[in-house]
């Protein structure tokens, strides 16, 4: 494993942790948690999370601005995934207890890559946290694509799945599109089907799911109330996944946005004059302290192994900005791990209520 790696480091030693204490405080008072719609009002809403009628009350108020500091705060994905899971606990509840229906999850996992097991293994506690039934399909490595579009076939079919999820990446000789578009687009939690991200593109239009990744990117500005509306946003990497939706997002929040990929010129110029930034390359480190305006905020999506000679894996996880570097310059960033991560089941899970919210007509 560690010959394929690309091992990088932007710290003076190898062995600097990630995540220093004194940098694992946020601004927090008494109260009721900020709860921010997913865009902004003079738009069409778009899906949004839940908010639980009866924990929102007993939650912290998360609050973060743009502004230069000596030590960025910290937004913090694991916190901020962990409030939207109880309050989609409570909303499971209260539509079972209302009207006996539960909302149901498939997910399809096609051959045996460890990290892709680990994926679908997380979602199915998600699921089994927050009261969502969860159904699984293990399909072999030489499966044929039929197959897959016959299981597919079948939850679209079935009423008691509200949300179906293809763990990608598919084995070489599928047509990944062919079986995301098989998904009807009813029960596209992940948001990849074309009618959905066409919608995300078009003003007026209101796609019935938002990809869960950016949708977390956003959600985490929402929650540390972080205005978008008017700033410079940059997007580092243009994926299907992330970084377009992403730049969509922004766009629906009325931030001038640009996207930065492979062949920008000068993407260390352009970015540093962003005031908020999503990185989401998947390069170790790249974006060093010197692309980053002082008080901007970054979401750092990535996750990449760089060698660590301490840990007992022998590497260690960082994201697409070096975090040593960013947090001395930016006002708020999200570590890795413990910051997108989490919001992205926690947003495939907030889908899925929404799914069968929308499904039984309930309010």
């Amino acid at each position: 494993m560690a010959s394929s790696m690309k091992f990088t480091d932007c710290s003076p030693s190898a062995t600097v942790r990630l995540f220093p204490s004194a940098r694992t405080r946020f601004r927090s008072s008494d109260g009721a948690v900020l709860f921010h719609r997913l865009l902004d009002r003079s738009r069409p809403a778009f899906p949004r999370t839940f908010v639980s009628r009866s924990s929102a009350s007993t939650l912290p108020v998360i609050s973060a601005s743009i502004s230069t500091q000596s030590t960025a705060e910290v937004i913090d994905g694991k916190l901020v995934a962990k409030q939207i899971r109880e309050e989609i606990t409570a909303e499971v509840s209260r539509m079972k207890d209302a009207i006996g229906v539960v909302p149901g999850l498939a997910v399809i996992l096609v051959g045996d890559r460890k990290d892709s097991a680990t994926y679908v293994r997380n979602k199915k506690k998600a699921c089994e946290s927050v009261g969502i039934k969860s159904f699984e399909v293990n399909l072999p490595e030489d499966c044929t694509e039929q197959e897959v579009l016959k299981y597919i076939s079948d939850f679209n079919d079935d009423p008691s799945v509200h949300g179906i999820l293809v763990q990608l990446p598919l084995p070489k000789h599928m047509n990944e599109q062919n079986i995301l578009h098989a998904v009807s687009i009813e029960k596209d939690v992940d948001g990849f089907h074309p009618l959905n991200i066409g919608r995300l593109a078009m003003r007026g239009e209101e796609p019935l799911f938002v990809p869960c990744t950016p949708k977390g990117c956003i959600e985490l500005l929402h929650r540390y109330n972080i205005g978008i509306k008017g700033k410079r946003a940059v997007v580092i990497g243009r994926s299907n996944i992330v970084g377009t939706p992403a730049a969509l997002l922004l766009q629906g929040e009325d931030a001038t946005v640009s996207v930065v990929h492979s062949r920008t010129k000068d993407p260390e110029e352009l970015t540093r004059q962003a005031d908020i930034i999503i990185s989401a390359v998947g390069k170790a480190n790249m974006v060093k302290g010197s692309w980053i305006k002082p008080g901007a905020v970054i979401i750092d999506v990535g996750i990449n192994p760089v060698e660590d000679a301490s840990s007992p894996r022998g590497y260690r996880l960082v994201g697409d900005v070096c975090y040593e570097e960013a947090s001395k310059i930016a006002s708020a960033i999200t570590p890795v791990p413990g910051g997108v991560g989490p919001m992205t089941i926690a947003m495939l899970l907030s889908n899925t209520l929404t799914a069968a919210k929308r499904t039984h007509n309930f309010q």
